[in-house]
């Protein structure tokens, strides 16, 4: 009889299973490094404040970085969130 190992989950929900959704911030010249990294952590679930840094520094070093992928309804809901908070977004993308 062969028997089924479920191996345990390395990333949250939305990552990757069914979320075809990417929210991504821009790099501006008017949020700050403190403003989008506790924007990030109030409202995306599961980013702390210090990885709203890590990811502000991303933003800043390349222009833009993803901060949630996954199902359509949710995309739109953080997106208009973060956009209603300041932050500078990209359209939002199909993965």
């Amino acid at each position: 009889m062969s028997q089924t190992i479920e191996l345990p989950r390395t990333s949250g929900p939305d990552s990757g299973l069914g979320g075809a959704w990417r929210v991504i911030v821009r790099n501006d010249d008017h949020n700050t490094f403190d403003g989008v990294a506790s924007t990030l952590a109030r409202f995306i679930p599961g980013i702390t404040l210090d990885r709203g840094y890590r990811i502000a520094d991303q933003i800043h070093n390349t222009g833009q970085a993803i901060v949630w992928s996954g199902h359509q309804e949710l995309a739109e809901h953080y997106w208009s969130q973060l956009q209603d908070a300041g932050l500078t977004m990209a359209p939002l993308e199909k993965a």
